[in-house]
């Protein structure tokens, strides 16, 4: 040998070395894009599904809130046709006071009465 060395790459091997690169990034290649087409299919199928829950939701809250509403209505109903049957402050007030001038007013002379008559007869 003369001080240098031969690689033994030739064109013929250097071109066969070209097309097997060039070979293996073309499988590569079809592959990702084989994936990236699997995964945008499935991202569909799942937007899909989504939709779907979201309408399924949606029709589930318009349907509680509709209970909730005519549980409301209902108890309103009932508050308001109950209103006039309990009597008010002012009614009871009014109420105990004349039960007190009967029993401290007029009550007192009748109950003297009675007090009287009971001694009387004996």
């Amino acid at each position: 040998m003369d001080g240098t060395t031969k690689s033994g790459w030739t064109l013929e091997t250097y071109k066969e070395y070209v097309d097997a690169l060039r070979a293996a990034d073309e499988r590569f290649y079809k592959e990702r894009d084989r994936r990236y087409s699997e995964v945008s299919v499935e991202k569909e199928k799942a937007l899909k599904i989504k939709e779907t829950a979201d309408l399924a939701a949606l029709g589930l809250s318009r349907d509680s809130q509709t209970y909730k509403d005519e549980k409301a209505n209902e108890l309103r109903e009932q508050i308001s046709s109950e209103r006039g049957i309990y009597a008010t402050k002012e009614q009871m007030d009014t109420a105990i006071a004349g039960l007190r001038n009967l029993l401290f007013g007029t009550g007192a002379v009748v109950i003297g009465a009675l007090i009287i008559n009971v001694v009387l007869r004996q």
